[in-house]
């Protein structure tokens, strides 16, 4: 497999972000369902935004490793959250995962409405080999 990032721009790099990824010689390509701080019973967290964050990337990691594929192949990575301020002053707990498994993805945040019960924040990602 065989990854060329695309940033016509140099202003990103701060933000641990893409603008673009194209693959070429994909084995394989996983798409993960948006993942979010609920506990192994099936419970959802109503913890603060940080300690929701730190249980989702956990679960994000669980399903990405389960099927075998590396947390380093993360293409995209789409972030929802019903606190765009809170999730910004929690960044540095993204910044420092995608830094430390040498990610380079595209990303799109989105402010919603709501999520699932009391959930703040949803990953959803999609992973080659």
């Amino acid at each position: 497999m065989e990854k060329r990032i695309i940033n016509p721009w140099g202003w990103q790099d701060s933000r641990n972000y893409v603008q673009a990824v194209e693959v070429k010689n994909a084995e394989s390509t996983l798409f993960v369902s948006g993942q979010t701080a609920i506990n192994d019973e099936g419970i959802s967290s109503d913890k603060d935004m940080r300690s929701q964050l730190v249980d989702t990337i956990k679960n994000l990691e669980k399903v990405i490793l389960e099927a075998n594929f590396e947390l380093k192949n993360i293409v995209r990575l789409n972030i929802y959250t019903t606190s765009n301020s809170e999730l910004f002053e929690n960044f540095d707990i993204i910044q420092n995962w995608i830094t430390k498994n040498e990610i380079k993805q595209s990303s799109t945040v989105l402010e919603v409405k709501s999520l699932f019960e009391t959930l703040k924040v949803e990953l959803e990602a999609t992973i080659v080999k």
